[in-house]
This record gives C-alpha cells, sequence and structure tokens, in this order.
C-alpha cells in the first residue's frame, strides 16, 4: 500500500496555515473580546484508504461573523439573515461589558445597560453584521496555493513507493 507522508505533511501545513491566519485576522479585527472564538478553531486531515480530508471547526456563531448577516436595511452577500426576530439583546451583556461600552445621554447620564443591549441589538436587525472573512480569506488564499504542493508531495511520495517496490524486487 502506498505511504503517504509527504501529502500528509503537505495537507497540515495547509491546516496550520488556515487556523494561524484565522486566527490573526480575529486579533487584528478585534473581533476576539472573549478569546472563545480564537480558541474554539481547530482542525483536522483525517485519510481514510483513498480519502484525504481536511476539517475545521469552530463555535457556531463563528460563521456568522465570517460570512456576516444581512439586516432589514443592509443586504450583504450571505447566507444568513434577520427577517422577523431581533437577536436577544441579554446575548450581548458580557460583550458591552467586556468592550467597556458606557454611553451617555444628552443629560450626560449613563444609558442603562437594559436600554443599551435593546439599541444595540436594533441595530443589528436593522443593519446586520458585515462580512469580516477572517476564516474565508485565509482558507481561499490557501487552497490556491495547495494543488502544486500536493501534487509535488503525492509525486514525492509515489516515487519514494516505487523505489521501494523495485527494491524489494531486485533483493
Amino acid at each position: 500500500m502506498l505511504k503517504t507522508p509527504e501529502l500528509n505533511e503537505a495537507l497540515e501545513k495547509f491546516r496550520s496555515y488556515v487556523i494561524q491566519q484565522s486566527r490573526s485576522n480575529l486579533s487584528k479585527m478585534r473581533k476576539n473580546s472573549s478569546k472563545n472564538l480564537y480558541n474554539s478553531l481547530k482542525g483536522k486531515v483525517e485519510i481514510k484508504k483513498d480519502d484525504y480530508q481536511v476539517i475545521f471547526e469552530m463555535l457556531n456563531y463563528g460563521a456568522f461573523q465570517d460570512e456576516g448577516v444581512s439586516g432589514k436595511n443592509k443586504k450583504y452577500n450571505t447566507r444568513f439573515s434577520y427577517k422577523s426576530k431581533m437577536p436577544p439583546a441579554s446575548k450581548l451583556d458580557k460583550w458591552i461589558v467586556r468592550k467597556g461600552i458606557a454611553p451617555r445621554d444628552k443629560k450626560g447620564q449613563f444609558i442603562s445597560r437594559k436600554s443599551l443591549q435593546f439599541l444595540i441589538a436594533r441595530s443589528i436587525f436593522k443593519n446586520g453584521i458585515k462580512p469580516s472573512l477572517f476564516f474565508t480569506k485565509p482558507y481561499n488564499d490557501g487552497l490556491k496555493r495547495l494543488p502544486a504542493e500536493v501534487q509535488n508531495a503525492y509525486g514525492d511520495d509515489v516515487e519514494k513507493y516505487v523505489v521501494e517496490i523495485i527494491m524489494n524486487y531486485i533483493q
């Protein structure tokens, strides 16, 4: 059976590149306040018989951050959209605290956190979430390089296999 360590290494490099660049993008874009999404980015290379797969995982909301969500007013090119329900305002509480958001009204008094949660949720409902492509860009960039790397790696593996068969035949 053909062993493919070179191919496996090329796929592992692709996996590592995508995860590293995605994490870097999250940090640059300031979409990393809790580090939950950052820490949830994982990938693995699976080889079953003649099937090679690179599988990536992240928290569910990572897809919304990456692809964006269309709101009532703004339409982004994404499969996600708000149609009739606003996002739950209560889910924004910890994010507001981590970000240190504490706006004041016209009188100079702080706005209550419940009011702030509602205002942000309504803004998300109307305007959506802009696509960040924190994962999509590194994935596509890595994919562009991958065919040549896979071809070279697989060629090296086949060459080693053929040499091994010839050496066994000679002996």
